[in-house]
């Protein structure tokens, strides 16, 4: 079977439903809005009514080439919307139901029942290979050709299948159009500090880079009881930022020497923990050059670049070590309600951090987030939603 026939032999299962959807069709190209046909619905999954959706660092990374990933794709992976169909086997979510969308995983490798979906053995097929685990897909253009999903949810659409382990309910109060980011940048910053690094009460962190991730992370070592938090970054506004979100110290690192400035905040000691976010190669060297000893480094970017060490000195010596932590090693079905609940006790107040804007000014609010003028764009996709609330738009 060649090509073609497996490609009409597929999409003739689809149902023919056409959803507004904002595409990506080679590396570096902007996002263009395309009419997009829905593929089968499997039982395990929904069809989600898209609110809203923050955009991430990852989708950019996609975009411009930093990571390999089969075009055309249809981005996007921080998503909230309304159930509008469900599968035949699906139980806990019924039409009508808001949800946030994150990662998929198996739910039955060891890694998943034992708590750590984020490194299920089955990751990188399910969220990361553009089409289904046995290959099929969820988008396919008008002539059959399928475009890839992203994370199981493409959340630049107007409308998208899911799984249910994507997905988190929430309750009918939740104003889904800021709680999108929850499902992945913030997400991962908090999880970081709590579950990668399990920083203890009174440790010192320093981040590198103040976007989503890293003031997530810096709101989450808040919440963990470190004593001295250090948001690091080359831009002043972002920096201001942090210290209203309670960041102890901040350093400006073009123009203030990062390691007198680290001396002089922890005594000499270095740092207990250190977060890089910008995958820069020499910043990501920085993050290990200014740990104490016994301290630990997460590298969260998605980048091309590499880090080059020397083992013995950068990390025996000191007993440092570097840690990967994918997702913040963070199960969303239980973490996402918790920042929910911190944010309405105002100790997440990621709020601070949103811009919103029309989805179709994706390519603005990208623009934007690569400059810095915004730190978490959120594209408002149904602008039906609580009409009677209006957002502020950019």
């Amino acid at each position: 079977m060649n090509l073609k026939t497996a490609v009409v032999k597929e999409s003739s299962k689809m149902k023919k439903i056409r959803v507004k959807a904002a595409v990506i069709n080679g590396v570096n190209e902007d996002y263009q809005f395309e009419e997009l046909t829905l593929g089968e619905l499997y039982p395990d999954e929904v069809i989600v009514k898209m609110v809203a959706s923050g955009m991430c660092h990852s989708d950019e990374a996609l975009r411009v080439g930093d990571a390999a990933y089969p075009l055309p794709a249809v981005l996007g992976h921080e998503g909230a919307g309304i159930i509008e169909e469900v599968g035949s086997s699906v139980k806990d979510f019924k039409v009508g139901d808001q949800v946030i969308m994150a990662y998929n995983y198996c739910g039955t490798c060891p890694s998943c029942r034992t708590g750590h979906p984020s490194s299920c053995n089955q990751w990188t097929t399910l969220n990361m290979s553009g089409s289904r685990a046995d290959g099929s897909h969820t988008f396919y253009k008008e002539d059959g050709t399928p475009v890839s999903n992203f994370f199981t949810q493409s959340s630049f659409a107007a409308h998208s299948i899911s799984n249910v382990n994507n997905l988190i309910k929430v309750d009918p109060e939740v104003d889904l159009r800021l709680v999108g980011p929850l499902g992945c940048g913030l997400l991962t910053g908090f999880g970081t500090v709590v579950n990668g690094l399990k920083a203890e009460v009174t440790s010192t962190i320093a981040v590198f880079g103040t976007g989503a991730v890293g003031l997530g992370t810096l709101m989450g070592a808040k919440i963990a009881g470190c004593s001295k938090i250090i948001a690091i970054d080359i831009h002043d506004s972002r920096l201001e930022t942090a210290k209203e979100l309670g960041v102890t110290h901040t350093i400006n690192s073009r123009t203030e020497n990062l390691a007198e400035r680290i001396a002089e905040i922890t005594d000499g000691l270095g740092v207990n923990y250190s977060v890089d976010t910008t995958g820069i190669s020499s910043v990501m060297k920085a993050s290990i050059d200014i740990l104490g000893i016994g301290g630990v480094t997460a590298p969260l970017a998605v980048t091309s670049n590499s880090l080059e060490l020397n083992t013995f000195m950068d990390l025996v010596i000191s007993n440092r070590s570097v840690a990967g932590v994918l997702m913040g090693d963070s199960v969303p079905q239980l973490a996402v309600p918790l920042l929910i609940e911190l944010h309405k006790e105002g100790k997440f107040p990621f709020e601070k951090l949103v811009k919103f804007y029309k989805f179709d000014d994706i390519n603005r609010a990208s623009a934007a987030s690569n400059s810095g003028e915004t730190i978490k764009p959120v594209l408002i996709i149904d602008e039906s939603y609580r009409k009677d609330e209006p957002v502020a738009y950019q």
